[in-house]
């Protein structure tokens, strides 16, 4: 595929989707990168700011089967992975599955399940596959999940630990929109006389696997591959950081650079595609002091600190 189809189609998926979500084509271009690097996203922001309708409206748009789980505490591994159940006619086991086999699985207020249920995505997340009662199912590609949580309500959640945390290639936000947005929305509500948006088929699933394929050709020289790493070694010497960035966190910025030159037309990485996603990609993934935290010191306060103190390269050119 050349560039000219890949950028087309994701015209096409940007365009789709903005019939739903209106004035937000950043949070659109983000979670798109995030489906171009094959990784998965965590969404946290405020309730109502349309981050269930976003991940339905994608899963829509490039034609991916969906499903939806509400985290709440009594939900059970089981709920997500399925399970075994006896069939009384054939006097066996047969295995049911959970709404974990799909292509994009939306796990809505992912920080309200115990982190049992919560540990049931971990396998899922990084192997695509899961196991029970000791025999393997693998999930069909693209598996993506896109998890949501409410950054203000504490009573009656579990934080998610640093290993699920670092599963997710990036964290966004929405955020609220312009005064002219919210018109805007109010006019397209009234004008369709119905609460739901018509999201049409405008990639298939095949086409979709072939964009992430074209990202493979994305070339990131030597230099840019220096300054994504100099950037992770340079979050672990950070006095207001406990814990830096693992080399799953470079990868991460890695891979999502290379979906931010190819979203750009490019096939070569540039600093500024680096610097585009680092927040997204790192911020997460780092763990500040206690005496940071209590001080009310922020994750992307630190990443945008490290991108001000390691020295940017040279402007490049692209492969020859």
């Amino acid at each position: 595929m050349d560039t000219t189809e890949f950028l087309e189609r994701c015209a096409r998926i940007r365009r789709e989707v903005a019939r739903a979500i209106v004035g937000k084509d950043a949070a659109i271009d983000a979670l798109l990168m995030g489906t171009l690097a094959d990784g998965h996203v965590l969404i946290e922001d405020y309730p109502g700011l349309a981050k269930t309708l976003m991940a339905n409206s994608f899963a829509r748009a490039v034609d991916l089967s969906f499903r939806r789980i509400q985290f709440t505490p009594d939900l059970l591994p089981g709920d997500v992975v399925g399970g075994n159940v006896f069939n009384p006619r054939e006097r066996s086991f047969d295995f049911v599955r959970g709404p974990v086999f799909c292509h994009l699985l939306l796990a809505d207020e992912i920080n309200r399940a115990t982190p049992k249920t919560q540990s049931a995505l971990l396998e899922a997340m990084q192997e695509r596959q899961v196991t029970v009662d000791g025999k393997r199912y693998e999930l069909e590609r693209p598996f993506l999940v896109v998890a949501t949580q409410n950054p203000i309500e504490f009573e009656g959640t579990y934080p998610l630990p640093e290993a699920q945390l670092d599963r997710f290639l990036m964290r966004i936000s929405i955020g609220y929109p312009s005064a002219e947005d919210e018109l805007a929305i109010l006019r397209r509500r009234e004008e369709r006389k119905a609460d739901e948006v018509a999201i049409s088929p405008v990639v298939r699933r095949e086409e979709l696997l072939e964009m992430q394929r074209h990202l493979e050709d994305v070339y990131s020289g030597p230099d840019v591959s220096r300054y994504m790493v100099a950037i992770a070694e340079r979050t672990r010497r950070d006095a207001a950081v406990q814990v830096g960035v693992s080399p799953r966190g470079t990868m991460a910025l890695f891979k999502l650079a290379r979906a931010a030159a190819a979203l750009e037309g490019r096939d070569f990485v540039t600093p500024e595609d680096v610097k585009r996603v680092a927040e997204m990609a790192l911020a997460h993934r780092i763990i500040l002091t206690a005496e940071q935290w209590a001080s009310g010191g922020r994750e992307s306060a630190v990443i945008q600190a490290v991108l001000d103190e390691v020295p940017t390269p040279a402007a490049l050119e692209p492969r020859r």
